[in-house]
């Protein structure tokens, strides 16, 4: 089985807020891209969210976050998975969360990018952490819910912003 790593996180002083995944995917992984898998519905809902013509550019994507005060991590540092699946997730090392909100105060609520982040993201933290952790459902073609129903659920983010 194969050890895989995270991205760094795309954070800076101007972020309110942090998305956190579990771990980049296969496709992730090749790409070197957060949510590089064409199927995942990430990048089409936070263009959705912000009312900007959708680009398949990583750099445009990228800017899009910044713009607008998004920073995006992955709960997981590293760990063994075959496939994407985070239901294969072993032996897992987590990021110090805890040390990217404290470098950036700024950063006022934490939203999950499915359960697995979630669960993850109480054991680092506990549940009575200092600033909201909200769980969003998964942006992966694996949880079956339709894009519009993500969206009414991903809105949330911008009464935080």
């Amino acid at each position: 089985m194969n050890r895989i790593n995270s991205f760094p996180p795309i954070v800076d002083e101007e972020s309110k807020i942090l998305i956190l995944g579990s771990v980049p995917g296969v496709k992730s992984l090749q790409m070197q891209q957060y949510y590089a898998h064409p199927q995942n519905q990430f990048w089409k809902l936070m263009f959705h969210l912000f009312g900007e013509e959708f680009s398949p550019d990583y750099n445009t994507r990228l800017e899009l976050l910044k713009t607008n005060k998004v920073a995006l991590w992955d709960v997981i540092e590293s760990c063994e998975r075959k496939g994407s699946l985070d239901t294969e997730i072993k032996d897992e090392i987590d990021n110090d969360i805890l040390e990217l909100i404290e470098n950036h105060p700024n950063i006022k609520t934490i939203f999950c990018n499915g359960q697995k982040s979630y669960k993850n993201l109480l054991k680092i933290l506990g549940k009575n952490f200092k600033i909201p952790i909200i769980v969003l459902p998964s942006t992966s073609p694996l949880h079956t819910v339709k894009f519009e129903e993500k969206l009414e659920s991903w809105k949330v983010i911008k009464s935080y912003l």
